[in-house]
């Protein structure tokens, strides 16, 4: 009862402000219900303290909007696992992994290299690199638990992967028509290097209109979900990477204290980290209601499931706005932009050339 009086103003604020978050966002797909949610968040974030006055400074507000931020975000990626089909993501898998593989590897070193060069966070690095390579705003909110990412690094990234959608619905379909790109070549394109599935399905859609036909929506819809699995392998090689920094810093400073024991007798007694404290346990949750979905035929209650899944993402992108430091983040936020341009550029790219020496042109 206790916890649940610290965490009902700030679970409930989350709520009543992604209600009008999310029929925004299903007004205007091409921005995505997130991105109003965190935008929402980050005004409010602004205002709340002078209407609020002690009952926000209090931090009356703050634990609730901390467990919306991270379990509840936890849990939205659980749900969306209702929204996969096996059998469609492997029938499609074996001619788009090769592709996807080579974006998902370009998206990854560019990050590093370019993100290194402009002095950027490792975490923002991170997000920005799964939000581009993987499947934008749910890559990134999957990704942040795991890296134990904050919420200006969060806002960061999805503010960053929101500008490239936009511009990738209206861009997309002339340049694929510019480049000669046949329906199956243009799904592929799209699935593989447009980060979010409303603006994949968004471009998918302007070019199958064009063409009078729907293989190239289709397509590029199955290629994005077949590109969505790949949270899992990701996550979970972040967790790992995770687990291993953590160890060294352990090591690092129980060897200020120690002055000279052995590396070994560090791990051994000195470091009290876990894997399983940092193992992304609800990705299995999302594997497991994938493989549930796949072999029993839920209906509307899988679809239900999905769309509560996706509120939940709403709410949590509001929680995040909520936390966000606006000044600090205008005054950093031209770096990452520069890095969202630098990735999606080598991930269009690398789809274009895999296509091409595949000659699925």
């Amino acid at each position: 009862m206790d916890a649940l009086k610290e965490n009902v103003l700030g679970i409930l604020l989350c709520f009543i402000v992604a209600i009008p978050a999310w029929f925004m966002g299903k007004a205007f797909p091409v921005v995505g219900s997130p991105v109003f949610g965190i935008l929402m968040g980050m005004v409010l974030a602004l205002i709340l303290p002078r209407f609020l006055g002690a009952l926000w400074t209090e931090g009356r507000y703050d634990k609730g909007i901390r467990t919306t931020s991270k379990k509840l975000l936890q849990l939205s990626i659980i749900l969306l696992g209702f929204g996969m089909n096996l059998y469609h993501v492997l029938e499609v898998g074996r001619q788009s992994l090769v592709v996807i593989l080579t974006t998902l590897s370009a998206a990854f070193i560019t990050a590093f290299f370019v993100g290194k060069a402009l002095s950027l966070d490792g975490k923002v690095m991170t997000l920005i690199g799964v939000g581009t390579s993987i499947c934008g705003g749910s890559a990134i909110a999957a990704t942040a638990p795991v890296i134990e990412a904050g919420e200006e690094e969060v806002a960061h990234a999805i503010s960053t992967i929101f500008l490239f959608n936009v511009l990738a619905v209206f861009l997309f379909p002339p340049m694929g028509r510019l480049l000669g790109l046949s329906d199956m070549g243009f799904g592929m394109w799209a699935g593989t290097a447009i980060n979010d599935t409303s603006s994949v399905v968004a471009a998918g859609t302007a070019w199958s209109s064009a063409s009078g036909n729907d293989t190239a929506l289709a397509f590029a819809t199955i290629v994005k979900l077949t590109r969505t699995l790949m949270i899992v392998p990701i996550t979970l090689v972040l967790a790992m990477y995770t687990a291993r920094q953590k160890v060294r810093m352990e090591k690092m400073q129980t060897n200020l204290v120690t002055d000279g024991q052995s590396v070994g007798s560090l791990v051994e007694s000195g470091s009290s980290f876990r894997f399983t404290k940092v193992f992304p346990w609800f990705v299995l949750g999302f594997v497991a209601a994938a493989v549930l979905n796949t072999a029993v035929e839920l209906g509307e209650v899988s679809s239900s499931l999905v769309a509560l899944g996706k509120f939940f993402i709403v709410m949590a992108m509001v929680a995040i706005g909520l936390k966000t430091n606006v000044k600090r983040l205008l005054t950093n936020g031209l770096k990452p932009i520069f890095l969202g341009i630098c990735c999606w550029i080598a991930v269009a790219g690398a789809s274009l050339v895999v296509q091409w020496g595949m000659r699925l042109w």
